[in-house]
């Protein structure tokens, strides 16, 4: 834990509803305001820190007057946007307090699962970042169709850390961490400290119910971590009460579980893109932006390509290829395929003029591109 924790640089912080609204009663401003001066201090030592926060369905159930949980979606999407107005301004308000600057991002788990949504909402939270802006994400509850779960947040959170290529998820929530069984029910029950993201015997030791404001329990939080290490990110789920817990974390303090990323960071992403076996088109480049790819690590720019072809979006993975037809590379393609013909052999200067718009002044970025 020492080494993981201490040498993340871009790190995802995920918080429960029990714990943002003091088991329901109403947005908890001493909480927040720890946090964020926690996450502060973070920024202030060259991290990069984004908040998923859970609480908007809690603080609008208070705004409204409202004792029990509601069944119905319409009631739940008008307490979540109800709410999410309380629970911004607080986030506003007490990173303020410590010079930072916070913006609110509201997504649903179908905005990342589309390609070119999801890249549009990666380029902004990374803009965001640049700028030492936090930013505080939650579900966009008031228009998700589905049955709407605390629990869906500890997914989030795990998608945003692959979203952005964390290195480290941390979930803070009610409990210390994960145990071999219910503690509460089970004397023997043994904490379990360091382990394995994905191993399948720590979802048997996870089962059971959460608190009665969040509904997701430790099921949900281990299943999240496994899907973090999916990008190479490691994940410690750790009581969010604990005093200076992020701050401790972060310089090497073994508190809560820890959950081992199998996979390198970059490793991980590379081998996502490899691993495609259909690809919906390909850009074909000439032999300077060969050389700057395989060369210097430079990433692909419209200039350097002198034919697209194929069918693709925003977003897919596509190839690159050499004069010669010879695959030289892949990677997720910033423009479309109708917009990628338009900017042949342009300046990224010219982008702008010749679409109206520029996404971004690569074809494809080296951080998202793999070499073959």
């Amino acid at each position: 834990m020492n080494d993981v924790l201490k040498s993340a640089r871009r790190i995802v912080v995920k918080v429960g509803s029990s714990l943002v609204t003091n088991e329901g009663k109403g947005v908890d401003a001493d909480a927040i305001g720890t946090w964020c001066r926690q996450m502060a201090a973070l920024a202030a030592d060259g991290r990069e820190v984004i908040m998923v926060s859970s609480g908007a369905i809690a603080e609008g159930m208070k705004r409204l007057g409202w004792a029990t949980r509601p069944h119905e979606i319409h009631a739940l999407q008008a307490a979540a946007a109800v709410g999410q107005m309380g629970l911004a301004q607080m986030y506003e308000t007490k990173l303020r307090e410590h010079g930072m600057g916070s913006a609110q991002v509201l997504l649903t788990h179908a905005d990342l699962a589309d390609r070119e949504r999801y890249l549009n909402a990666r380029s902004t939270l990374l803009t965001l970042l640049s700028h030492k802006v936090v930013p505080v994400i939650n579900e966009n509850d008031t228009v998700v169709t589905d049955e709407i779960k605390f629990g869906d947040n500890d997914t989030l959170g795990a998608l945003v850390a692959n979203l952005v290529e964390a290195d480290a998820l941390v979930i803070l929530t009610d409990q210390k961490g994960l145990y071999s069984a219910d503690p509460r029910k089970d004397p023997n029950a043994r904490f379990i400290d360091v382990c394995t993201a994905g191993d399948p015997s720590l979802e048997q030791m996870a089962g059971g119910a959460g608190s009665r404001v969040g509904t997701g329990g430790m099921i949900t939080k281990v299943l999240a971590a496994k899907r973090a290490a999916g990008s190479g990110a490691s994940t410690v789920i750790a009581w969010g009460r604990e005093p200076d817990v992020l701050v401790r974390l972060t310089q090497g303090e073994a508190i809560g579980s820890l959950f081992v990323a199998a996979t390198a960071k970059q490793t991980a992403r590379k081998q996502w893109m490899a691993d495609h076996l259909q690809l919906r088109g390909a850009v074909i480049i000439d032999d300077g932006a060969v050389a700057k790819l395989r060369d210097e690590g430079k990433s692909l720019l419209p200039i350097g390509m002198t034919e697209v072809v194929g069918e693709f979006h925003r977003g897919d993975v596509i190839a690159v290829r050499n004069q010669a037809g010879q695959d030289v590379a892949r990677g997720l393609a910033n423009y479309a395929s109708s917009e990628a013909r338009l900017i042949v052999r342009k300046a990224s200067s010219e982008i702008e003029g010749v679409l109206g718009f520029t996404s971004e002044p690569e074809m494809i970025h080296r951080d998202n591109l793999v070499l073959a």
